[in-house]
Parts: C-alpha cells; structure tokens; sequence
C-alpha cells in the first residue's frame, strides 16, 4: 500500500497551481514498496530498483567498425598510396586473429576482432586489391574505424540509476551488458471507474438520454503505458452508498484509485462525499483549463485522484496530475515534458491566473520555429480535438490574450502519454 504523511492532502480549498501541486504530492505521498525480478523482455516501462554497474566492457574487445582493411599505420606511406600484402581473413565472431605482421594487411569485416598489431582499419570501398595486394589511399589517421574495448561501457562503471523508467533505450543498454532480467520495483496498484448514471459500457444498448463511457479506456491505455496495474472495476451509479462500497473494497488491495467523474459540487456529484466518509479529502480547485474540479486524498491508506468527468479535461489532468502520481508512487522520476517553444498562427483570450491546454497541430515553419495552429473548437467532452490534434498548447498563468506571431508552449501527445 502507498505510504502517506498524516496530513494527507490538507492544502487548503483556494486555487492551486500545477506547480504547486505537483510539488505538494510529491512531498506527501512515498513510494510503494517491494521489487522483483523481471526478464528484460518484460521490463519495458517498468522502474529500476537498483542502480545497475556495468558486469562488463562493452565492446568487450577491439574490432573493426567496418568492412574493410585492418593495417599497422606505421606500415603507411606519408605521400602517396601503400600497396601491402593481405596476409589474413578476419571474420566477425573469430577468436584468436592471427597477429599481424609489418608489410600487410588483413581483410576484416564489421565487428570482428582486430589482430595484434593492427591499429587502423580502411573501408574496402575506399581502396583496391588485386592479385592478393590492397593499394591505400594516403590521409587515413590513426586508429580510424576501430572501436575499442570499453569505449561504450567500462566493466564496474554506473550505467544506470534506481528509479530509471525502462524505455527502448535502457533495455538496450541492459542487454548489451548481457543481463537478462532485471529487479525493478513492484508496481502500482491502480483501481479505476468511472461514474453517472447516463453511461453505458462500450458495446451495451445506447438508450435515449445515455452515453458510452470512453473514459476508463482513455485512463487505462495511460495508467498502463506508465507500467502500473490497472483494476477496471466498471461503472457506477450516482449512489453514494454504492460508491462508497467500492472505494472501501479497492482500498483493501490497491495503491492508487482513480475515478472520473462526480467529483464536482453538484447534487448527483457523490464521489467527494463518499471519500470524506471513509478517508481524508481535499476538492482541489485546480488553476488549469480544462480540469479545474480535481479531488484527492486518502482512503484507508491508499492514494485518490478524482478526475472531471469530460475526456479532454480527465486527458488533461491525467498527463499533468495523476500520471505523474503514478510515476512517484513507483518509485520513479514524475514525468513532466517540458515541451518546446512554436509560433501561434490564432488568436485566443483567456483568464489570468490559469494554466490553459489547448489543442493544435503542427504546420510548417517561420523565422525558424514550428507553427502551431490550434483546433476549431475548444469543448473539453471533444474527444474529436484529442485525435485531430498533435499535442497541448499550453498557455501559462499570465498570458491573457494570444495573437498571430505569438511564442507559445507545445507538448506533443507522445511525450505525453
């Protein structure tokens, strides 16, 4: 189960900023603990539980980075062309090469092991052989196109540090260090529903008045693709008995529970008063747009995140909010791309004193930055303007009003998710 300090999420009901809250989680909530060990096949996404030290040099030998010739650069000519000897056929995988003598030349192919002596290596397209004699070019410099043992990794070297989230290019590193599995830490238990009366499963009966619940897919693609274990368990009504029920049952095994919807302070809005009978709970008015009704807290020791209940702003605050929740609770750095700076090609006016998310797509380039355009309509239940788009536009709390020509923040979605 997560740990949690005693005073929980009492920040306090005024309006909060994302830096601010980010800031504020990451100083209440603690790591899961426990780790096991996973085959590196298995391991992607997941976060390391020790730092790993090279058990090797990476290359463990010196070789050739290309096919070609392997020479002593002594043997060369300083004006002109050397016409040498080949003496010897080196291919990858060989052990043992034999040594390579004054006046020769041996043929080698990428990746195979250079033969004592050697210290240079000639693409083949770059010279002639004929009649058992390579004719070189004059110019090459010493120790071209060799690689040489431990110029990746040094054997007791750091290579990659505990709280490391495994992408391609770390699994990479692991393998070519030879480790096959790795320990990395337990993952997050998530339990996720969503909430209304007026949502129907994907694939159920769409009767009048209803709507199918896309959300708990949305969440769950993301809360997977940050390594963490996801428990869908459904729907549920507008019934704060039945709400609460399921809160006690998904905090008896679960780090983390998320819902969307019913979080706000409507009548029919009964996750806030089913978090507060059984737990600690703060609503978290949010400075950003969309997303501002956030509600967290604890419930019997495990962390909770309400989100709204419109895609774009559960989308939002996940990307901003929960997954770096997730990202913490693991064991991991939180994920916060800073994205990059574009130029605005629209207008748009906004409220001071907010983080705004808007949705646009990149078109071509002026003075040397990216165009951004932003999407015709700026609804957050468009579920059309998440997959019409490239990423966020985001507008920081003192920008008021954008014009054409404008520098803003962009943060494609797949730095994102």
């Amino acid at each position: 189960m997560a740990q949690l300090s005693d005073d929980s999420f009492a920040f306090g009901d005024h309006l909060i900023g994302l830096a601010e809250a980010v800031r504020l989680i990451a100083g209440r909530i603690r790591p899961v603990e426990g780790s096991e060990v996973v085959a590196l096949g298995a391991a992607e996404g997941r976060i390391l539980a020790d730092d790993v030290f090279a058990p090797v040099s990476v290359p463990s030998f010196d070789n050739s980075a290309v096919d070609g010739y392997a020479v002593r650069h002594a043997d060369l000519a300083t004006t002109g062309p050397t016409q040498l000897a080949v003496s010897a056929r080196i291919p990858a995988g060989m052990v043992d090469p034999p040594a390579l003598t004054a006046g020769t030349a041996a043929r080698i192919f990428t990746g195979a092991p250079m033969p004592a002596g050697g210290d240079t290596v000639f693409m083949q397209e770059d010279v002639r052989e004929e009649n058992g004699f390579v004719t070189l070019p004059q110019g090459l410099k010493k120790g071209a196109n060799r690689r040489f043992s431990g110029e990746d990794f040094t054997q007791g070297q750091p290579v990659l540090v505990a709280g490391t989230r495994l992408d391609p290019r770390g699994l990479a590193a692991l393998a070519a260090l030879g480790l096959a599995e790795v320990r990395l830490r337990r993952r997050v238990r998530v339990a996720l529903f969503s909430t209304g009366d007026e949502l129907v499963p994907p694939g159920g009966v769409l009767k009048a008045g209803a709507q199918y619940d896309s959300n708990r897919t949305l969440l769950s693609a993301l809360i997977q693709r940050r390594g963490a274990l996801v428990s869908d368990l459904g729907i549920l009504p507008d019934r704060r008995a039945t709400i609460g029920a399921a809160l006690d049952e998904a905090a008896r095994n679960h780090d983390f529970i998320l819902t969307s919807g019913g979080v706000s302070t409507g009548e029919e809005d009964h996750v806030k008063a089913a978090v507060e009978e059984r737990g600690a709970l703060n609503f978290w008015r949010l400075a950003i747009k969309p997303g501002r009704p956030v509600a967290m807290g604890t419930i019997h020791g495990a962390a909770f995140v309400g989100l709204p209940g419109n895609p774009v702003a559960s989308f939002v605050t996940f990307v901003r909010l929960a997954g770096p929740m997730i990202d913490h609770l693991a064991g991991g750095q939180p994920q916060f791309p800073a994205g990059y700076a574009v130029r605005a090609d629209f207008s748009h006016t906004k409220k001071a004193g907010r983080t705004e998310y808007l949705r646009g797509s990149l078109k071509g380039e002026q003075d040397h930055l990216p165009v951004v355009g932003k999407f015709d309509r700026d609804g957050a239940a468009l579920i059309s303007s998440l997959i019409g788009s490239d990423g966020l536009i985001e507008l920081d709390p003192e920008t008021t009003r954008v014009e054409p020509g404008a520098i803003v923040r962009f943060l494609p979605f797949e730095t994102l998710m």
